[in-house]
């Protein structure tokens, strides 16, 4: 047994960002996969994904919304239409934008079904449509999706994310049950705090505040999250099953990145801090 993917398809939804989907994208493909790469935006797709193709990887770029059955069903035709065998998904698509972080008292119902349909019903339902597919052509498969570390502890100031990334992992392990006997695994990893363009959006470069928050002393790479992904999609996790990794570096083992008003160390400036905390 081994890490190659030879002959097998991968979706990756979510893909394009330049981050872990992109990361997880390239090292699939070098792994011998062909890989679905879903991105709803064909211009992130066009800096981020052909250029994998334009290097000999067997990469299908597919402009399509992960959170729509439409855009499922794009996917699941570009795999159809591919060289190989369906065999795996990896659920990237998901995250939360700076606007989305304020007090509990503060979410309403708009909010908290925003981060829900973004993060869980996404990889629940791309998850169901792929575990569909694998059952009805009678194929065993992989499929890993992306929690967190907040959907793994408490998430002061970001309820509705850290809660819907904790429903993931409850998803993920009832799914493993029903599918295990279908050949079908259904695995997740949950990130710590990782360099990517979407979290640049609001942490700050600060080695010396890593240094006391994360054992390791700094954050995660892109590929260091696609890493443990390929290992859950290859043969050499073939008896892993509805389990959850932390890659956080050693953060949770040092859980102290919260200030005295419960705000995250991270966060970039205090006009932010100030805002999530606002109860207006």
């Amino acid at each position: 047994m081994d890490l190659r993917l030879d002959g097998r398809i991968v979706i990756v939804s979510g893909a394009g960002g330049g981050g872990i989907g992109t990361a997880v994208t390239r090292m699939v493909a070098e792994a011998g996969a062909t890989v679905v790469a879903v991105s709803r935006s064909s211009e992130n797709l066009g800096k981020h994904i052909e250029p994998l193709a334009a290097e000999g990887r067997s990469v299908v770029p597919v402009a399509a919304d992960a959170s729509t059955d439409e855009g499922i069903a794009a996917a699941l035709a570009a795999a159809d239409n591919a060289d190989g065998d369906l065999y795996g998904l990896v659920n990237v698509a998901g995250g939360a934008a700076p606007g989305t972080w304020m007090p509990s008292t503060r979410v309403s119902r708009d909010d908290w079904r925003a981060l829900f349909h973004q993060n869980l019903e996404t990889m629940f339902f791309f998850s169901q449509a792929v575990a569909a597919r694998l059952k009805e052509i009678k194929r065993p498969g992989s499929i890993v999706s992306i929690s967190s570390i907040s959907g793994m502890n408490t998430a002061p100031l970001h309820i509705a994310y850290g809660t819907a990334k904790a429903a993931l992992v409850a998803a993920t392990r009832t799914m493993a049950v029903e599918l295990a006997a279908h050949g079908i695994r259904v695995n997740a990893i949950a990130p710590g705090v990782t360099e990517t363009p979407a979290s640049g959006t609001y942490v700050d470069h600060d080695p010396e505040r890593d240094l006391r928050a994360i054992a390791m002393g700094r954050r995660g790479r892109p590929e260091e999250q696609a890493g443990p992904i390929l290992f859950l999609l290859s043969d050499l996790s073939a008896y892993i099953t509805g389990q959850t990794v932390l890659v956080d570096g050693g953060l949770n083992l040092k859980w102290t990145h919260l200030g005295a008003d419960n705000t995250s160390l991270f966060l970039k400036n205090e006009d932010f801090r100030a805002a999530i905390l606002s109860e207006g």
